[in-house]
C-alpha cells in the first residue's frame, strides 16, 4: 500500500511539473514574441529571469522526485546557502566566530531531525535549545560590547534560515491524507508553486497599474494594487492546484489567500533586512533574482504558517 501511495503522489507531482513546464513555454515564447519588436531592448532582465526560472524548476522538481533523503538534503543545502548569504551581508564581530559555528552546525542536526521524522525535536531544537545555547556561547568570550546586537543576528538568522525553511522538508515527508491523493509532498508543490506565482503577481501587478506605495522607506515598489491584485489572483489561480490537495473550492481560497498574504509580509521584512544591511540583493547567484535568499525570502514566512495549519487541520 505504502509503495501504490508513492506512484499516486509522485503522479501528483508530474502532474504539477507539467503546468510549470506549460507555464514556461508560454513565458519563454512571449519573450521570444517581444525580442522581435521595439520592446526588445526591455526584455533582457525578464528573459534572464524566465531562464533561471527553468533552472530552478528543474533542481526542484528532480529533488522532489528522487527520493526523500535527496529532498531533506536538498532543503538542508539551501538552508546552508541562505544562512551563508545572510551572514556574508551582515556585520560581525571577531568574537562571534564560534557561535557562527554553531549556528552552521546546527543545520544538519535540524534536518536529522527531520529524517528520523522526531517532530517534537523538529518544533523545539532550534527556538529552544539553540536559542538557549547561542548567548551563552557568546558569553564565553566576555566580549560584552555589541552582544545583544550579535545575538538578536544570529539567532534571527537560524530562525528564518534554518528552522523555517526546514519546514518545508519536514512536509515533504508527511504521509497520504485519508482517502485522498494528496501527500506532504504534493502540499509541498502547492506551497511552492503559490509562493513563487504570488512574488511574480504581484511585481506584475505592481508594475502595471502600481500607484499607492505602502511602505516606501522598505520597499519602495510594493503598491497597494500590486498587493490587492497580487494576492487576489494568486489565490483564483491556486484553484488549478487544487488537484495537489484536499482542499474544497473555498478551503483552497481561504489557505491560498494566507499564503498570499504571509508572502507579500515575508519579503517586506527581507527587503528590511537587505536595506539595513545596504545591499539590493542577498547575492549574484541566480540571473535575474539575485541570490539564493532572494527566492527563498517569501518562503521563510509561507512554509512554518502553512505547515503548522496543515498539521493542525489534516494530521
Amino acid at each position: 500500500m505504502d509503495k501504490i501511495a508513492m506512484l499516486l503522489s509522485s503522479s501528483l507531482v508530474y502532474q504539477a511539473g507539467g503546468l510549470v513546464v506549460g507555464i514556461l513555454v508560454f513565458s519563454s515564447l512571449v519573450i521570444w514574441i517581444l525580442a522581435k519588436t521595439p520592446l526588445a531592448p526591455h526584455t533582457q532582465e525578464l528573459k534572464a529571469r524566465v531562464q533561471s526560472w527553468w533552472i530552478m524548476a528543474v533542481f526542484f522538481f528532480s529533488a522532489i522526485l528522487v527520493n526523500p533523503k535527496i529532498t531533506i538534503g536538498f532543503f538542508g543545502l539551501m538552508s546552508f546557502w541562505a544562512l551563508k548569504e545572510y551572514i556574508t551581508i551582515i556585520d560581525t564581530r571577531r568574537a562571534d566566530h564560534r557561535a557562527l559555528l554553531w549556528a552552521f552546525l546546527c543545520i544538519p542536526i535540524q534536518y536529522y531531525w527531520v529524517l528520523s521524522k522526531w517532530y517534537l525535536m523538529f518544533l523545539i531544537f532550534i527556538p529552544v535549545y539553540m536559542f538557549l545555547f547561542i548567548p551563552l556561547r557568546l558569553v564565553l568570550v566576555e566580549e560584552t560590547q555589541g552582544f545583544l546586537a550579535a545575538t538578536s543576528k544570529i539567532q534571527w538568522g537560524m530562525w528564518a534560515f534554518v528552522f523555517s525553511i526546514s519546514h518545508m522538508a519536514y512536509l515533504s515527508v508527511m504521509p497520504k491524507i485519508g482517502a485522498t491523493l494528496a501527500s506532504g509532498q504534493s502540499l509541498l508543490l502547492f506551497l511552492v508553486i503559490v509562493t513563487q506565482a504570488n512574488d511574480v503577481l504581484q511585481f506584475i501587478w505592481g508594475k502595471s497599474f502600481g500607484r499607492h506605495k505602502i511602505l516606501p522607506k522598505v520597499s519602495p515598489n510594493k503598491t497597494s494594487e500590486g498587493f490587492w491584485g497580487g494576492t487576489l489572483s494568486t489565490a483564483f489561480l491556486s484553484l488549478f492546484l487544487r488537484f495537489l490537495t484536499p482542499f474544497s473550492v473555498v478551503e483552497c481560497l481561504f489557505f491560498a489567500y494566507c499564503i498570499a498574504i504571509a508572502g507579500f509580509f515575508g519579503d517586506l521584512v527581507m527587503a528590511a533586512v537587505k536595506r539595513d544591511a545596504g545591499v539590493k540583493d542577498y547575492g549574484q547567484m541566480i540571473p535575474g533574482h539575485g541570490g539564493v535568499l532572494d527566492r527563498l525570502n517569501s518562503l521563510c514566512y509561507t512554509a512554518p504558517i502553512f505547515f503548522h495549519q496543515m498539521a493542525y487541520f489534516y494530521y
